[in-house]
């Protein structure tokens, strides 16, 4: 690897990691005086931030956890730079804010906007099994662990050949599984909560 090669990958991942450290969910719970890493799953997600303070602030969250991802990815080949190390280091961002000690989100919503640029199709395919997942089961985080784990699989299927594809959807789906080992061991032991919304459409009888 060349001198020119290493000093993009790095500044890629550098702008990324800026770019997706910016902690929303955090501050929107402190707008409303609340710390979310203190209520609910401790998680500053949009899960979480809907549990602690509402869909009002919830959807918002989502919405720039998402554009934290896709912005700058989306400007990487304006500024010389590799799109899917600048993703890449947008989900490291978001995942090991240095702002909040380097514990941040579970990185779901920042590799969908990450992805939405990089691998739309592989894109489509996990949130066509996420929303199967959820459907059927009602748990945010299984889907989520499943989304991470097909991402992978299906970048390598549509995007055969393009290797920082792989790298990236490899490394996030990962982090995803990694970051969700607390809620896999609360599904383990049945003690998971359910989406809210999903109860409200089901009803609270399926609430273990």
């Amino acid at each position: 690897m060349t001198s020119v090669r290493l000093f993009s990958i790095l500044g890629s991942l550098t702008l990324g990691f800026a770019c997706g450290s910016i902690p929303f969910g955090f501050l929107a719970g402190r707008l409303r005086g609340i710390d979310v890493r203190k209520h609910g799953s401790g998680n500053i997600g949009f899960t979480n931030v809907y549990r602690v303070i509402g869909p009002g602030w919830a959807i918002p969250v989502l919405i720039l956890d998402m554009a934290k991802g896709l912005l700058p990815t989306a400007f990487a080949p304006a500024l010389g730079l590799t799109p899917a190390f600048v993703g890449l280091g947008a989900v490291l961002g978001h995942v090991f804010t240095p702002w909040l000690r380097f514990k941040g989100g579970k990185g779901v919503a920042t590799t969908i906007g990450v992805s939405a640029f990089l691998c739309l199709r592989s894109l489509a395919a996990g949130i066509g099994v996420y929303t199967i997942a959820l459907l059927v089961s009602g748990f945010v985080s299984l889907s989520s662990i499943i989304f991470g784990i097909v991402l992978a699989p299906f970048t390598a299927f549509f995007y055969h050949g393009d290797i920082s594809l792989l790298i990236f959807a490899s490394v996030v789906g990962l982090l995803m599984i990694l970051r969700h080992m607390t809620n896999i061991k609360r599904l383990a032991h049945g003690t998971e909560p359910r989406f809210g919304l999903w109860l409200k459409i089901f009803g609270k009888k399926h609430e273990r």
